[in-house]
């Protein structure tokens, strides 16, 4: 059900930070706090502090820097998933190595930005990432569509998907919103949240970007 505008300006959409860099996360805690609409839960200045408080937290997007003492923010993704799956996370980091990009893809991240990323553009992304989408900057997209064009040597097959299921995985791969695929579909909300999860456990993966990927690359 899509919520009113009333809801809407009621309802906050709650961010935490992980970020180590003492200025940078102080200043995104502010900026996040006087946009209408969005509210700063909490931030942390390591993965082991982030994992000890964001699963009481409940935020519903996670902004992880990579470059973090210690534990590394791909690897704390990677726990944070496990202890609480339902946080979406985005990495605002300056890495754009492929490789490190799908690792923390792979993690449980939802979208992946830079930090140079200007604020209308990383408040918007927050807004799609809680609206069920996967922002990325272009460039970053495009080393993503990049890697699908190459030779794949995924063993991982489509074939065992129902009809449905892969009718779902098409319109994820499309870059259709859960509510999207909900309204195209005629069916609820939370019948498009169960496909998804069927084609999770299915394809042996954890994201949304893992699913769209072996899709693309079959």
């Amino acid at each position: 059900m899509l919520l009113s505008i009333q809801q809407l300006v009621t309802t906050p959409i709650s961010v935490s930070l992980v970020e180590d860099d003492d200025r940078v996360r102080d200043s995104l805690g502010v900026m996040i706090d006087c946009a209408p609409g969005f509210r700063c839960l909490s931030s942390y200045p390591s993965s082991e502090t982030a994992l000890a408080g964001l699963p009481n937290d409940g935020p519903h997007v996670v902004l992880m820097d990579i470059h973090l003492p210690r534990m590394n923010g791909v690897e704390c993704v990677r726990r944070l998933k496990v202890l609480a799956p339902k946080i979406q996370v985005m990495m605002l980091t300056v890495y754009e190595d492929t490789e490190i990009i799908f690792k923390a893809l792979s993690a449980g991240a939802t979208g992946y930005l830079l930090k140079q990323t200007p604020i209308p553009e990383l408040l918007s992304a927050i807004r799609e990432i809680h609206g069920g989408g996967s922002p990325m900057t272009n460039h970053i997209a495009r080393k993503v569509v990049q890697s699908f064009q190459s030779p794949s040597t995924s063993t991982i097959e489509t074939e065992n998907l129902s009809p449905r299921e892969q009718e779902v995985l098409d319109y994820l791969s499309r870059g259709y919103l859960y509510k999207e695929i909900a309204e195209t579909l005629h069916i609820s909300f939370d019948t498009v949240h169960t496909y998804v999860r069927r084609i999770y456990e299915k394809l042996h993966v954890r994201s949304r970007t893992e699913a769209v990927a072996i899709y693309l690359r079959h």
